[in-house]
């Protein structure tokens, strides 16, 4: 029987919503650290309170992103366990990497490794007991950025065809209906695939005005985070050679010029 505790990294923004979500998965007298989050003293002495006396295995993370993977080395090191991870990253550098099939084990309880690139190269999510801890390839209550759509979406597709019946995310509330929220993700990035091109056949020509005519009714705030994620769509069609996509030729992102291919 898996216990599962919740504590909230003191992070909250428009990036990480009400703030990161760090697990304790717990199993027979032992436990894994998941996603510890940025470097806070008062997160770091939650979390030691929420361990109690429990024996600590592993101190794992999702992806190598600042507000999940800083404080894995120095807890890890404080427990003296293993930090776990695909590969290194800014503030975080693997004990032990894993990869794809991998499986830890946590008291009677097998965790599995499944590695999800999209939302980041390095970003892998951990199955146990059909309890998936999701960490930013999909949040509770919203979509997520993604830098590469094309393995974004067939990360999606392939956790189709594994055995959820919940899902911890890195940000936001649990999700009870994992098949649903998955189908929802593919059809939402599709459908704002078709935007894009529809934005571009009526003569946008760079992310910016690609961004301010299909978000329009999204806060203008919000704007510079919405063409990353048009961003990525561009490169998902670049890869489909419906596009040309000069992202290497703008000083900034907003800037970058898109012209469709003839038949797109």
């Amino acid at each position: 029987m898996l216990n599962i505790q919740k504590v909230l990294a003191p992070n909250p923004s428009v990036y990480t919503g009400p703030g990161t979500n760090t697990y304790l998965l717990g199993s027979v007298g032992e436990m894994a650290i998941i996603d510890p989050g940025p470097i806070d003293s008062s997160h770091r002495d939650a979390i030691d309170e929420a361990v109690g006396d429990t024996a600590v295995r592993f101190v794992l993370v999702t992806h190598t992103h600042s507000d999940h993977a800083p404080l894995a080395n120095p807890l890890a090191h404080h427990y003296g366990v293993p930090a776990v991870g695909f590969a290194p990253g800014p503030g975080f550098v693997p004990d032990e990497a894993v990869v794809d099939g991998d499986t830890l084990v946590i008291g009677e309880s097998d965790l599995q490794v499944l590695f999800t690139p999209g939302h980041s190269d390095d970003h892998v999510c951990f199955l146990a007991d059909r309890i998936l801890f999701t960490g930013d390839h999909i949040m509770g209550g919203s979509t997520v950025m993604v830098s590469d759509l094309t393995k974004y979406l067939a990360s999606l597709e392939k956790l189709k065809g594994v055995a959820i019946s919940r899902m911890m995310p890195g940000h936001g509330p649990e999700i009870d209906d994992p098949s649903g929220v998955i189908d929802h993700y593919i059809s939402h990035r599709l459908e704002r695939e078709q935007e894009v091109l529809m934005a571009l056949r009526r003569g946008a020509g760079s992310v910016g005005s690609i961004v301010t005519e299909i978000y329009k009714e999204v806060d203008t705030a919000l704007h510079p985070l919405a063409a990353f994620s048009v961003a990525a769509h561009l490169r998902k069609l670049v890869d489909d050679n419906r596009i040309e996509f000069h992202e290497q030729d703008a000083d900034e992102l907003w800037d970058a010029l898109v012209t469709l291919v003839s038949g797109a």
